[in-house]
């Protein structure tokens, strides 16, 4: 029996990818986190079928003895944006840093340890149907781009067994799991659900020597109008908070565009089953409340506000 270390284990992704591994039948798994009240909650239901571990990927110890113990390393603990783009050195800490650990690790004491990385297709920016053979220009402040793209050749001149797949903006439950708001909102964006992303990692095991030292696009069924998205997400989950803060404080830098070579993974593993219109019905389900939050969100799914992105900003 393979065994698989999952690090953000509790993250949107990561928890998934938990729940499609146990699926599977055929994997004895580690789940590693940071120990917050938060994370616990998520994975205490997994403790009697999973090896749940709380610690720090830059912890040099704990990581050379799990990379000795494992077959495979799906690598999904990120600093995700905005914070991540705000705070300079977060990002280059814990994707560059942290995944020198993973890869020291492997390359000392277990070379056929098989390392999935988790990057991103906003490095991207602005591009027009980008393909992995895009050249990739950054600038010194993109800090999250920056540091995966780093951290991406790192994996490539040091491994010799790894995949990396470049991840679009996934959807999730904005109230309780990141969402990447900051998209200008004429945006055209690639999507995928977070159940699809996770069923990419999954499904891949099974063909580990076609991805070998590959990196693709793990792209979603559609594509969409940001602020179509943002419209819909709106009239389910209503006004909050993190919209607020985010549609109007934070810069509107994180990219999703869709790519030139979107089919060319899935072709191999057929991995995409999920669409926008079940994501959109599996949030409505789990989101009946919010009465008033919705009725604060109604201006803003009836009403067009050009000016404010004119100025750096968007409701």
């Amino acid at each position: 029996m393979k065994k698989v270390l999952v690090t953000g284990a509790a993250g949107t992704i990561g928890l998934q990818v938990i729940k499609y591994l146990l699926a599977e039948g055929k994997y004895e798994i580690t789940a590693l986190d940071l120990k917050s009240k938060g994370v616990f909650q998520k994975l205490k239901k997994y403790r009697r079928r999973v090896n749940v571990l709380y610690g720090d990927i830059s912890d040099r110890v704990l990581i050379e003895a799990l990379i000795k113990d494992h077959d495979i390393v799906i690598h999904l603990a990120s600093a995700l944006p905005p914070l991540s783009d705000m705070k300079k050195g977060l990002a280059d800490a814990i994707e560059y840093q942290g995944t020198e650990n993973i890869i020291r690790a492997i390359s000392y004491y277990n070379p056929k340890c098989y390392l999935f990385y988790a990057s991103t297709t906003s490095m991207y920016k602005n591009k027009d149907n980008p393909t992995v053979k895009t050249k990739i220009e950054l600038k010194d402040y993109d800090y999250f781009a920056l540091a995966k793209y780093n951290t991406e050749k790192l994996i490539k001149e040091k491994l010799k067994n790894y995949t990396i797949y470049r991840i679009p903006l996934v959807l999730s439950n904005p109230l309780i799991e990141p969402f990447m708001y900051h998209v200008k909102k004429n945006s055209i964006v690639d999507v995928i659900t977070k159940e699809d992303a996770a069923y990419s990692f999954v499904k891949g095991l099974k063909f580990l020597d076609k991805l070998n030292k590959k990196t693709y696009n793990v792209c979603g069924n559609e594509s969409i109008m940001f602020k179509d998205l943002l419209t819909e997400i709106l009239k389910i989950t209503g006004l909050s908070f993190r919209y607020v803060f985010n549609r109007l404080l934070i810069e509107k830098n994180y990219y999703s565009p869709v790519c030139g070579n979107k089919d060319e993974l899935n072709d191999l593993i057929n991995y995409r089953n999920d669409s926008i219109s079940e994501y959109y019905k599996r949030l409505r389900s789990k989101i009946k409340k919010r009465k008033f939050a919705k009725l604060l969100a109604k201006p803003l799914t009836n009403i067009k506000i050009e000016w404010s992105e004119k100025n750096g900003k968007s409701l």
